[in-house]
């Protein structure tokens, strides 16, 4: 972990766009980043976030939002969510950087500055995105330094007009891609195969480190050298550089900023090459998908990982990309899943509206969202979360997964349920947060021996459960012998804080 990071740190992501929009609205005059109001700031440090990683920040090229306002599909996919829609709103894919500087409209790199200050004067740091696959169709570094991206040839163009365009200067220039799907049509594709591209986009993340203290690296995955083969591979020559960009960048950005953070966004089983060529944190898309399909036994496997993998997850319930939590999951069944992805080990990533129950996930594209009431029961699940949260345990104790037991002959409904603790650091540290949670629509029962969690034996226990206020005393010879008998009802939960003593 960078030096001035907790072990285990919990990010704030805020789609800044939208943000700042509403909160203009809210004053009654335009807001930039330098002048949001300090209760603001104040709000986000008192829930305990230890970053706030500002989605979006970066200058959008003209280019990209024609191209959003005039695609038939994203418009279909914007009205579904803005009913109300105007071309005004439509302000074009943050994701497609026309250059690393704040855009004018959020108060340009002054506006950045301080705000940054202001969240590190609470404590709180700041992240932002790094796209390091493509730049914008009309970035500077086309003009610049053409030789860093895939260039193409008029029969490419001809026969894939969809894949290749003509920049302003007429070079033919791939666009963007993920080898899975279309090619991004607001993009244009660096060629890591070579210096250039490398030595480019190096720049680029050299300047971004110097505006904060970690990046999101958006689709990390797609520039290392299996995946760059396997997408542009007949393009590449013979001579094209085989090592990973990221062990080339990561420590070259150290060098420069020692307790730097970087989180991957990655998926297709590639975390882990991801981690050991220097990212802090990965994506955690597998918890995600266990959860969403109340998979017990795949989230108890997943917990139970090698914890030098593990620890370096990315737990999320949704973020700019998924669907709202609260439409994926339902109500109360959102709140179990929330229970692990925010208080497991590794980074907790929570998303703005998350906490408040928002149920409309936003297209990028749009610099404006729909009102929503949010739900009272939502704001107070996430408020008691949070409080759990602020124990320094949760960030830099010892995360220990559980075993489930049967609490019964032949009744299989154990099964159903994940628990997982938290204590001091130690032999002898103590236990602090016990977290049991009912992934199934069925009643379940079951034993959990807890001796693991630092409980022992001739000891008394005070179980409070944070969720509801209920208490239960328990002897250390009962939880550390058969175990704490649980019986959940359909998607409950147990959020225990503990207090014991010695007999």
């Amino acid at each position: 972990m960078p030096p001035g990071w907790p072990r285990y740190p919990v990010v704030y992501e805020i789609n800044t766009r939208v943000w700042v929009r509403e909160l203009s609205a809210q004053a009654g005059r335009r807001l930039t980043l330098d002048t949001i109001p300090p209760e603001e700031i104040e709000d986000i440090a008192a829930r305990g976030f230890d970053a706030v990683w500002l989605m979006g920040v970066w200058t959008t090229g003209l280019a990209a939002i024609r191209l959003a306002r005039g695609d038939d599909r994203l418009r279909a996919d914007y009205r579904r969510a803005l009913p109300d829609l105007t071309d005004g709103d439509v302000i074009g894919s943050p994701y497609a950087v026309s250059r690393y500087q704040v855009s004018a409209d959020l108060g340009g790199p002054a506006g950045l500055a301080a705000i940054r200050a202001a969240l590190a004067t609470h404590g709180v740091r700041l992240m932002l995105d790094f796209v390091p696959n493509h730049t914008a169709t009309d970035h500077n570094l086309l003009t610049e330094s053409p030789q860093a991206y895939v260039r193409g040839t008029e029969d490419d163009i001809a026969r894939d007009p969809q894949a290749f365009y003509r920049t302003r200067g007429g070079l033919i220039v791939a666009h963007g891609r993920d080898p899975s799907f279309p090619p991004w049509q607001d993009t244009a594709q660096i060629d890591y195969g070579h210096r250039p591209g490398r030595a480019a986009m190096l720049a680029q993340l050299q300047t971004v480190a110097q505006q904060c203290d970690g990046v999101r690296c958006d689709m990390a995955m797609l520039v290392l050298p299996e995946v760059i083969e396997r997408t542009w591979g007949e393009r590449l020559g013979p001579d094209w550089i085989r090592e990973s960009f990221w062990t080339e960048a990561i420590p070259a950005v150290r060098e420069r900023h020692p307790g730097f953070l970087f989180l991957a966004e990655a998926y297709w089983g590639l975390e882990w090459i991801l981690q050991q060529q220097g990212f802090d944190f990965t994506y955690d898309k597998v918890l995600y998908d266990r959860l969403l399909h109340g998979d017990a036994p795949g989230v108890r496997a997943h917990l139970f990982a090698d914890p030098e993998f593990r620890d370096r997850c990315a737990r999320f319930l949704e973020n700019h990309d998924e669907p709202r939590a609260a439409a994926a999951f339902g109500l109360p069944a959102e709140f179990g899943p929330a229970l692990v992805t925010s208080l497991a080990s590794g980074m907790r990533l929570l998303h703005e509206g998350q906490l408040e129950g928002r149920r409309m996930r936003l297209p990028v594209q749009l610099g404006r969202r729909p009102e929503e009431a949010g739900d009272e029961t939502v704001r107070a699940f996430y408020a008691r979360v949070l409080a759990v949260l602020r124990d320094p345990v949760l960030h830099d104790g010892t995360f220990v997964p559980l075993d489930v037991r049967p609490a019964g002959e032949g009744d299989p409904t154990w099964d159903n349920l994940v628990a997982f603790a938290w204590r001091e650091d130690g032999e002898a540290g103590r236990p602090r947060t016990l977290v049991v949670v009912n992934l199934r629509p069925q009643p379940s029962w079951a034993r959990i021996p807890l001796g693991a969690a630092g409980f022992v034996p001739g000891a008394s226990y005070r179980l409070l459960d944070r969720l509801d206020g209920a208490a239960y005393a328990r002897k250390g010879d009962e939880l550390c012998g058969p175990g704490l008998f649980v019986a959940l009802a359909p998607r409950q939960s147990h959020l225990f804080s503990v207090q014991g003593a010695r007999d």
